[in-house]
């Protein structure tokens, strides 16, 4: 049996739950990270959108960010004891283009999923289905923040119509505790201890994703500290049936 964190992007099991992660292996139960919108885009010229974000990160290209950032994960995910899976067929949504060619998410990502988009969950799920075994415990973001990436992936793993443990969105639950509530008004909450060494393994990890720290907690200090501050209080984890 494999616990399965969902990642939308090369972070977010790691960021979400690293502590919980690394304490579950540690008992000896096998756990894998899949990601998702992490494919590597088609050969063409960046939106303004996406450069600006590169530039951010400290990459020169779409390429090396994908790249790179599939090195961030597995560094991080090695260091809670979690296996690393990347699906190639879908990039994040700062690279989805239209029919027409023109970017989906020109100017922001905390942004309903565009309409061209529809039937791209069914196709995240047939990708799932394909790796998945009948045993496998399946965990799935929240959607907490609202991200158009977080959001599609969340419909996926739904759409297999198998039971979900959710986890909530970290930093984004951070950032924006009072969004929870109304995602998990129907829902049992589970809370996990983490161990000591899960807290510290859980920090190092987030440490790993080096290209990201400004831009999701301004600087190491501060992710130590919300990261300490919430992983003392357990991981939640929440059931719907």
């Amino acid at each position: 049996m494999r616990w399965i964190y969902i990642s939308p992007h090369l972070d977010d099991a790691v960021l979400s739950a690293g502590g919980l992660i690394y304490d579950q292996v540690r008992a000896g139960t096998r756990v894998e990270t899949w990601t998702l919108a992490c494919g590597f885009p088609p050969e063409a010229d960046p939106s303004p959108f996406a450069q600006a974000l590169h530039f951010q990160w400290g990459f020169a290209s779409a390429e090396e960010t994908v790249r790179l950032r599939r090195a961030e994960d597995a560094r991080a995910a090695a260091r809670v004891g979690a296996q690393t899976v990347h699906f190639d067929g879908f990039p994040d949504c700062i690279y989805r283009r239209g029919a027409d060619g023109e970017p989906l998410y020109p100017l922001d990502v905390f942004v309903d999923p565009h309409p061209a988009e529809a039937g791209l969950p069914a196709k995240m799920t047939a990708a799932l289905l394909s790796r998945l075994a009948s045993n496998d415990v399946l965990v799935c973001p929240l959607g907490i923040g609202g991200h158009a990436d977080h959001i599609l992936v969340r419909r996926a793993v739904e759409g297999l119509g198998r039971p979900l443990w959710y986890y909530a969105d970290v930093p984004y639950v951070l950032n924006r505790p009072e969004a929870l509530t109304p995602l998990v008004r129907a829902a049992r909450p589970t809370v996990r201890q983490v161990s000591s060494a899960g807290l510290s393994a859980w920090v190092e990890g987030i440490a790993a994703y080096a290209s990201q720290m400004s831009t999701l907690f301004e600087s190491p200090e501060k992710m130590r500290e919300m990261a300490e501050t919430y992983g003392r209080e357990g991981i939640r984890l929440w059931k719907f049936r």
